[in-house]
């Protein structure tokens, strides 16, 4: 690999141990996958913070006890608890210690301790075109399909290397040609109403991420008004039931404005025609029990916007929660800061809704709740909730508000996927 003088020099260690460490990470993973060169970055976003092992603590505090400091803007993604109320969440106080110490680890580090799987939404946003490393799936795939900035999917570890460093190798997503689209996605056949309702996006990201694995598709067929939110969905499906890194939506994708701008002038390796009994079968595997069996409404897979979570606010205001069952919504602090100042949070909790801040149910210990049966808007969280052993359903963040009141059972959702 070709590297410039000050590469070198960090290489050879006169830029201190942890820079030497960190950027011999990035060099060998560039090695392995044939990168010629390594490419600057303007922001990193580090998965490595949540605890799920001793050796990501381990890694951390090496490298925090080396001196190690971030060389660019670093954001964090959640944590494995909620920082302030664990104690409230079960969280078994062990494993709250040693999140803890992996907090205050990568703090140490000078990162920015955002707290939130969808750092796109708030703070450091980076711009069309800029090259980042990130971790964290679903934001990995918003990143590139919906802001058009570049990085790869970011393993654990790799991701802190590249920010210690302010490097990534130059592979893959970062550069032009591994960025054309491989597979034509065919929406024009569904009707109007399904495409432009939000029901639709989880659903067809986790079909799409299903039959596409690793490859990039290009949406033909998506209202070019879809919401951000909707895309959002879409993506973090796509990562979970797939390896979705990046889409192009076409007209809505910056670098996708046509389709023949998708392919970049290529004709597609394959072509996809997507139709309703396909997503309804994607539906059904994602909620194979009845719902009856419900006992816990969960949304904010990814982190809930501001945005969606005054609509759920707005919604509940006034009402309560059904007896027997538990409603909590995941976001970020600066989200839930937001909601105080404007009084919606005291909405919230007047409800009966849980507000879980820094982490999600996905990510933290619930095991203590001894939940069946989850309802949630998130294809991603309940992907995850059936191979954890709960039985899941996914409906609109409208139903499962509606469901969480007692106000339905989600007959009207039933009939959109008929019509």
């Amino acid at each position: 690999m070709e590297l410039t003088r000050e590469e070198q020099a960090w290489l050879d260690g006169r830029g201190g141990e942890a820079t030497r460490l960190a950027l011999g990470l990035v060099v060998r993973m560039g090695e392995l996958f044939g990168a010629e060169r390594l490419l600057p970055i303007t922001q990193a976003h580090i998965d490595a913070c949540l605890y799920t092992n001793d050796a990501g603590l381990e890694f951390a505090e090496r490298f925090a006890a080396l001196g190690a400091r971030v060389r660019v803007p670093t954001t964090l993604n959640v944590t494995a608890r909620d920082i302030r109320r664990w104690e409230a969440f079960r969280v078994p106080p062990d494993w709250a210690e040693k999140s803890r110490r992996l907090e205050a680890a990568y703090q140490g580090l000078g990162c920015l301790p955002t707290w939130t799987c969808a750092p796109y939404e708030q703070g450091l946003v980076p711009r069309f075109g800029q090259q980042v490393a990130w971790g964290e799936s679903n934001a990995v795939a918003y990143v590139n399909t919906v802001i058009g900035a570049r990085t790869n999917r970011y393993a654990d570890f790799l991701d802190v290397a590249c920010a210690i460093s302010g490097r990534a190798p130059a592979f893959g997503l970062h550069l032009d040609a591994p960025r054309r689209g491989q597979v034509l996605v065919d929406l024009r056949q569904l009707p109007e109403t399904l495409r432009a309702h939000p029901s639709l996006y989880p659903i067809l990201g986790y079909h799409i991420g299903a039959l596409t694995g690793d490859r990039i598709p290009v949406l033909d067929g998506v209202p070019p008004s879809v919401r951000a939110t909707d895309l959002k969905a879409f993506c973090a499906a796509g990562a979970s039931s797939g390896a979705l890194a990046l889409a192009h939506v076409v007209g809505v994708t910056p670098e996708a404005p046509t389709r023949e701008a998708a392919f970049q002038g290529r004709a597609p390796e394959e072509t996809l025609v997507v139709t309703r009994a396909d997503l309804r079968a994607a539906r059904a595997r994602l909620s194979p029990a009845p719902v009856d069996g419900v006992d816990f409404v969960k949304l904010g897979c990814p982190h809930l916007s501001l945005a969606e979570a005054v609509e759920v606010a707005e919604r509940v205001a006034g009402r309560r929660v059904r007896s027997g069952l538990e409603f909590w919504v995941s976001t970020s602090r600066a989200v839930a800061h937001h909601l105080g100042e404007s009084g919606r949070l005291a909405a919230l909790e007047s409800a009966g809704v849980r507000l879980l801040t820094d982490t999600c149910a996905m990510t933290t210990r619930i095991d203590g709740w001894g939940f069946t049966h989850m309802l949630t808007n998130s294809a991603k969280q309940a992907h995850y909730a059936l191979a954890s052993g709960l039985e899941a359903t996914v409906a609109s963040l409208e139903d499962c508000v509606m469901y969480a009141l007692g106000d339905g059972a989600l007959e009207a959702e039933e009939a959109l996927w008929e019509r």
